[in-house]
């Protein structure tokens, strides 16, 4: 990965094949990156990060000037956020690969007592996988007929700094493991989000404008997501 200096301000530079240039700028820390297309100069993305200074800087220091959560020991007591509802985590004795419930507003997860905090992190992540993919598919057939496309296919996927993603030409969309952590609204904003972009593959005005006729209040949902990853600028 290369990388270039701009007001002082390190950028990391990820060369791809792709047709546009975006920055983001990255959690916890507010570390910065450019996804560009592979030939892309260093001199173009420079002019391309300057033109956007003033919003980078804003954001990286509010990145840095957030109070850094502790990190999750999975251990009975702490909350879990489950569909935006905080739920506390009861951690209980079993044998096997271990599993995770609901029961009220309890999150029951049960797993070897010699397991440590990441396998008990994968146990979360495959109950959130399992929860999306049963809320998704009816809430994505409502959409594609609002929007008037359809995905080839859906996957659920834990991304670091996006909510979602898609592949235009393929029509391929994916989601965040984490949106089942969410209010449903924002599953609903993410996958309206994705299936825009197989009419407008760019952030434009004919982008926004679709987002303005599909989904009126998506500014308001994506609000609620602003600081849990990556902002893209």
């Amino acid at each position: 990965m290369d990388q270039i200096t701009v007001g002082g301000i390190d950028i990391q530079v990820t060369r791809k094949k792709m047709k546009n240039m975006y920055i983001r700028v990255l959690p916890p820390d507010g570390r910065v990156r450019i996804s560009a297309p592979r030939r892309t100069p260093d001199a173009v993305l420079r002019s391309f990060a300057a033109a956007r200074l003033e919003c980078i800087q804003k954001h990286v220091h509010k990145l840095r000037a957030r109070p850094r959560p502790a990190a999750c020991q999975f251990v009975s007591g702490e909350i879990h956020q489950v569909w935006g509802r905080p739920c506390r985590l009861e951690v209980l004795p079993a044998s096997g690969r271990g599993r995770i419930s609901l029961a009220g507003d309890a999150l029951i997860l049960q797993a070897p007592e010699d397991s440590g905090a990441e396998k008990r992190a994968g146990l979360l992540n495959d109950w959130y996988r399992a929860e999306l993919k049963q809320a998704v598919p009816a809430l994505l057939e409502k959409w594609q007929q609002v929007v008037g496309v359809r995905a080839a296919e859906w996957r659920p996927r834990n991304m670091r700094t996006r909510w979602g993603s898609c592949n235009p030409r393929r029509k391929r969309i994916w989601l965040n493991l984490q949106l089942a952590a969410n209010p449903p609204e924002c599953l609903e904003y993410v996958i309206v989000h994705e299936l825009v972009h197989l009419l407008e593959i760019r952030h434009n005005d004919r982008f926004r404008g679709f987002m303005d006729k599909f989904y009126p209040n998506w500014r308001s949902v994506r609000q609620r997501l602003n600081g849990r990853t990556s902002g893209q600028i």
